[in-house]
């Protein structure tokens, strides 16, 4: 068994550091983040979170150049954490079989924030069953500014039911047991708001509630 169970925290930081470079470096890659957007994090066995740093580049960034918080996100070592560390942290606190949180500026589900009109207790509805497996319902926070604190209470009171949720005008958020399965899902949920966006004006189908239900992950 390796150290990236399911259900368990990371338990060899060297493991995890290279585990998030490579995150990292993949949703970059593929244009789910940009210029120095978006930050990850996991949960390491002792309890403190591993994080990107503030004004890096997922693209670039070095395990050498990761953060360490508690669960207050209180910086405890290395460089200054990213500026939404208070986010991750409120995600943690509020699910705790989860031991890694993804938050990315992608295009499509950034550009679903900015609509009038969404939902703001299911931003976006299930067209595709992975969609509902992966991410289930998402929730639409009012918009805070970027490292606003007083986003965290609200964050946290919310992520007690939903591991994904959507940012006004800001970016989507995923918290999930490894994050493997976090940048899956939140992968999911851009390519099913790029969907969304692609059928707007046209007539769509989307999974009855009956069978979205069915395939929702536990406490989405």
């Amino acid at each position: 068994m390796t150290a990236y169970t399911a259900y368990t925290a990371y338990t060899d930081e060297k493991a995890a550091r290279a585990l998030v470079v490579r995150t990292a470096r993949s949703l970059f890659s593929r244009g789910l983040t940009h210029g120095s957007t978006g930050n990850l994090s996991v949960r390491l066995a002792d309890g403190s979170l591993l994080l990107t740093p503030t004004g890096s580049s997922l693209g670039t960034v070095e395990a050498a150049e990761l953060s360490r918080t508690d669960l207050t996100g209180r910086h405890l070592d290395g460089p200054r954490p990213t500026k939404e560390a208070f986010l991750h942290a409120a995600f943690y606190r509020a699910r705790p079989a989860a031991h890694a949180v993804v938050h990315l500026h992608s295009t499509h589900a950034t550009a679903v924030s900015c609509l009038a009109g969404v939902d703001p207790a299911d931003a976006l509805p299930p067209l595709t069953a992975y969609y509902a497996m992966r991410v289930g319902t998402l929730p639409l926070l009012p918009y805070h500014a970027p490292g606003d604190s007083s986003l965290e209470p609200l964050a946290e009171r919310t992520a007690r039911g939903h591991h994904a949720l959507l940012l006004a005008n800001h970016g989507p958020v995923v918290a999930e047991a490894t994050l493997e399965k976090a940048a899956d899902a939140i992968e999911e949920l851009e390519q099913t708001a790029k969907l969304h966006l692609l059928l707007r004006g046209h007539a769509t189908r989307p999974l009855t509630p009956e069978q979205a239900a069915a395939l929702a992950p536990a406490s989405s």
